[in-house]
């Protein structure tokens, strides 16, 4: 355990750990104790979870949302800590019945949560990002040890961890291998010294031979665009679900909700998604020339046989209150507008009536073409942490602590909310109507 200090913020308790001066947790040999039950109530029993990596709570909110109670929720960078605990504070849902640490989960002791069914997380992404330095296994920012250590601690009924697109390149294929290995294993560690190709092939010799280890989860990869399942915006993820191996439990993950080919038909089709926005025929787009044989083609189909549209940045923003730049709202949290967008090769913004291009957290202040908006009449500007907010499907009452840049930050950095439920809902529903007495694999 952390020897923790504590202080207030906003009137409320505040938990704060060491991020330097750890004292790393002893790796527990597997073997035979004493069982540890618990029994699940029906429908309306609780999924208790431990969040890691939490930033400024854009999974962690998702999955809430689909049901899971979080009992404790850990981030090590102060600003989006500061961010969960404002909102904490605030009494915004969810997050007020959190318990929030800040600090780094290399010192954590995952052991004290017995009661726990799930763990979820983001760990960071910097070491996979295509935007990033590419050093993937060997970056000190890769957490993924970290979240099997967790897994391994608190032998969890299921879990869900996403990461970047980055993380299926060709050149990160056999360490992504590697991690899904140990999660499918989580109690078969490296030997000393071992090297993690050695440590893979024992892992990979223990799959194919079907060995139970005392605690296996069978793991599912899928990665995703957010824009089809209802994100405005553009946002591709990798998500790693896990779920025991004694539960029996079938999971799959939810096909996409909402389509492109619904979009179009809207706009050039039925003329639905301007008619929705009040936009007059003089106004509306042409279609484009790249898209004018598929439109034709869309002529001919059934509306309702497409399902839902992509949702746009107009879909997204069109209802917060007009402000100039240098400007703030009084009426909305985190609405201002910041002078100097520019457009230059690479970057050119995202256009109001597509879905946005997706953001990010950048090294040196806020990327430009990826958080500018253009305009109907092609001029920029900066969109407003709330706008980004919108692309994100954080709640309105979600307020991001921090600077301009920093919030843009944790906003790039963050899982959209409404993927993040719609991937989770499945699966917590599953373990939400397990009845019978659920027993943890033993454990030394």
């Amino acid at each position: 355990m952390w020897n923790v200090r504590e202080a207030r913020l906003h009137g409320e308790r505040v938990v704060f750990a060491p991020l330097d001066g750890l004292t790393l947790p002893q790796s527990r040999k597997h073997g035979i104790t004493s069982p540890l039950e618990r029994k699940s109530s029906g429908k309306d029993a609780a999924v208790k979870s431990v969040e890691l990596f939490a930033g400024a709570g854009g999974l962690a909110i998702g999955t809430a949302e689909a049901g899971l109670t979080h009992k404790v929720v850990i981030e090590w960078d102060t600003n989006a800590a500061n961010t969960l605990r404002r909102n904490k504070a605030d009494g915004v849902k969810h997050v007020r019945d959190w318990t929030i640490v800040e600090g780094d989960v290399r010192g954590y002791d995952f052991r004290q949560h017995q009661d726990v069914s799930f763990v979820s997380g983001g760990p960071p992404c910097q070491p996979f990002s295509i935007g990033g330095k590419h050093r993937g296994r060997d970056d000190s920012r890769n957490m993924f040890p970290q979240a099997v250590r967790a897994i391994r601690e608190i032998r969890p009924l299921g879990f869900m961890f996403e990461n970047v697109r980055g993380l299926l390149r060709e050149s990160f294929s056999k360490y992504f291998g590697y991690i899904v290995h140990q999660l499918r294993y989580p109690t078969i560690t490296p030997k000393g010294d071992e090297e993690w190709t050695d440590h893979l092939a024992r892992l990979e010799r223990i799959h194919t031979a079907g060995e139970d280890t005392g605690l296996n989860y069978n793991v599912v990869v899928q990665c995703v665009n957010a824009v089809d399942y209802g994100v405005p915006q553009h946002r591709w993820r990798v998500f790693v679900i896990g779920i025991r191996s004694d539960l029996a439990i079938e999971y799959a993950f939810p096909l996409a909700t909402h389509e492109h080919d619904a979009l179009l038909h809207d706009m050039w089709v039925s003329g639905d998604y301007w008619e929705r926005h009040g936009i007059p025929k003089k106004r509306r787009l042409d279609v484009p020339v790249a898209l004018a044989k598929r439109v034709d083609r869309l002529r001919s189909s059934m509306r309702e046989m497409l399902g839902a549209p992509w949702r746009t940045v107009r879909d997204a923003i069109h209802d917060l209150p007009k402000v100039g730049v240098g400007k703030r709202s009084t009426t909305v949290l985190n609405h201002y507008f910041n002078p100097g967008a520019k457009s230059y090769a690479g970057h050119t913004g995202s256009p109001l009536d597509e879905p946005a291009k997706a953001l990010k957290a950048g090294d040196h202040g806020v990327p430009g073409g990826e958080n500018m908006l253009r305009k109907e009449d092609d001029s920029l500007r900066y969109f407003s942490v709330r706008e980004c907010a919108r692309l994100q499907c954080f709640p309105d009452d979600w307020y991001f602590e921090g600077s301009w840049t920093e919030s843009m930050r944790q906003l790039g950095n963050a899982v959209p909310v409404m993927l993040a439920e719609q991937i989770a809902k499945p699966l917590v529903a599953l373990l939400k109507t397990r009845k019978q007495v659920v027993s943890r694999p033993k454990r030394g």
